[in-house]
């Protein structure tokens, strides 16, 4: 099974680390295929295509709106 990539975005890319660090380990635990990183806001527009799932931190949280617009997947 391919890996799904979960990305977490937040203001500098450090207030989502120890949430990344314990989604890693929950996802280790029950050998969910996943790749899990957090990211500044600024690599957004870099590593947004990429991901399967997108998260944002609480404090661009009201960008919401635009990363739903730039990164919502088609599929047919």
């Amino acid at each position: 099974m391919e890996k799904k990539h979960i990305y977490l975005f937040c203001s500098a890319g450090m207030s989502t680390s120890l949430l990344v660090s314990k989604m890693r380990a929950q996802a280790e635990k029950y050998e969910v295929p996943v790749v899990i990183e957090a990211f500044s806001e600024a690599f957004a527009a870099e590593k947004g295509p990429e991901a399967d799932v997108i998260l944002l931190g609480p404090q661009i949280g009201l960008y919401v709106g635009r990363y739903s617009k730039d990164f919502t997947k088609q599929t047919n």
